[in-house]
């Protein structure tokens, strides 16, 4: 690897300083080294797909966060302290809808949440191929997206911005009631989530990230099993699909949706471990 010297006189001076790095003083100053690095680490030089500097001390808390959230999501799954979350699990998914049927130029008339943690997206126009199946499977998108990003502190902000915006942008398309009082307490404790981690403890915001994450995750694997594939509920986004490929039973659906909500959460993590480990 060939590194710069920080005297532009001393390289002209020494016209063989380029070829090797080998013979250098390993007190001299260069203007890109791996100065960061602890005693005995040595640099991957890139981005470690294969993890192979997994797991430090930094990637062993990140994974313990992870499994302690499942398992308090687990134990308190019923509990009314998590019903807040479960609603705004079902606007993830509402938002799937919408997001869908704007990319692919559709209106989006009307976005709403109930408080039995059921939802409906009105649209017009789109295509519907693309907006069924995009409720559930964005569900688990933006859940292995939030762990992504929860990885790193500047991401994390970029994440909690990007779902402040998109529950602002919501509360243009007619919502009731119980999703405009959801999204506001969520935005407020969002930015004051923002606010701790910039002004006060750093890090903060990236605990409440991928809390998001790990619980929208969750919620959407746990979702498709419960009314996709143990059950069939008339008018649901596999009953839709199933009416767009009559050969598809809803089950089948719910099964691929499954698989699909898996692999997201599967490579979540593995995104998270590589962005951590190689930076």
């Amino acid at each position: 690897m060939v590194y710069l010297r920080q005297d532009p006189l001393q390289d002209l001076s020494d016209p063989y300083y380029a070829i090797s790095d080998a013979d250098a003083d390993p007190t001299e100053k260069w203007l890109f080294a791996d100065a960061t690095l602890a005693a005995g680490e040595t640099s991957t030089g890139g981005t470690d797909w294969k993890l192979s500097t997994c797991c430090g001390t930094d990637e062993i808390i990140f994974l313990c966060l992870m499994a302690g959230y499942l398992v308090i999501i687990y134990f308190l799954w019923n509990n009314i302290i998590m019903k807040p979350m479960k609603l705004i699990a079902v606007f993830v998914h509402e938002m799937g809808h919408a997001t869908a049927c704007w990319m692919t130029c559709g209106k989006v008339k009307a976005i709403e949440v109930y408080g039995n943690e059921g939802g409906v997206t009105k649209y017009v126009g789109g295509w519907r191929w693309f907006i069924i199946p995009a409720g559930y499977v964005g569900g688990a998108f933006w859940g292995a997206f939030f762990v992504v990003l929860s990885g790193d502190r500047w991401a994390s902000l970029a994440a909690a911005i990007i779902f402040c915006l998109g529950m602002t942008v919501s509360l243009f398309f007619s919502p009731n009631r119980t999703m405009v009082l959801l999204n506001l307490g969520f935005i407020l404790l969002t930015v004051g989530f923002i606010l701790m981690d910039q002004l006060v403890i750093t890090p903060f915001l990236q605990y409440l990230t991928l809390f998001y994450g790990v619980f929208i995750g969750s919620f959407s694997v746990y979702d498709i099993y419960d009314d996709l594939i143990t059950r069939t509920v008339e008018g649901s986004d596999a009953h839709a699909c199933h009416k767009l490929i009559p050969c598809c039973l809803p089950r089948c659906v719910g099964v691929q949706f499954a698989v699909l909500a898996i692999a997201f959460q599967a490579l979540g993590l593995y995104f998270a471990l590589v962005w951590m480990t190689s930076t």
